[in-house]
């Protein structure tokens, strides 16, 4: 026994017409082909997007410590021990100002750090998914088709 949502009533909705009421009208959309669930499982797993995530994160924490880290304790020196930035490495240069000039390179190097851990790891991982992408978007077209 099946239920009709729709009693025989004068009131019942109007059928929809398979031509257009109207000269003006577009033509009616083509109806979609059904859905088909992929034949082949995607390539791309999420493991590998967790990977490209952490090795990301590790890229960013490196650079990031590697320079904040330095500045930090050069700004603890300052405050917790003046004696020590005060005193002299050679005649005339400060402990204090040689360390203010080594923040330089050291931001430099957290720079060439977040450079290298790219390209060694987190560009190869980017490069291999997006390539899985790709394979995953050329299936789905063929099935589609």
């Amino acid at each position: 026994m099946s239920f009709d949502p729709y009693p025989p009533y004068p009131h019942r909705p109007p059928q929809v017409q398979p031509y257009a009421t109207y000269p003006w009208q577009p033509p009616a959309p083509a109806e979609p082909p059904p859905y088909r669930p992929p034949r082949h499982p995607p390539l791309g797993h999420h493991s590998d997007l967790r990977i490209l995530r952490s090795a990301y994160r590790w890229q960013r924490r490196t650079a990031t410590l590697t320079a904040l880290g330095y500045f930090v304790l050069f700004l603890v020196l300052s405050a917790a021990a003046p004696s020590v930035m005060a005193g002299e490495v050679t005649d005339g240069l400060p402990t204090g100002l040689l360390l203010a000039l080594i923040q330089l390179p050291v931001t430099w190097l957290a720079i060439a750090v977040y450079e290298h851990t790219a390209r060694r790891r987190v560009d190869p991982l980017a490069e291999r998914i997006r390539k899985q992408a790709e394979v995953d978007a050329r299936r789905e077209g063929a099935s589609h088709r």
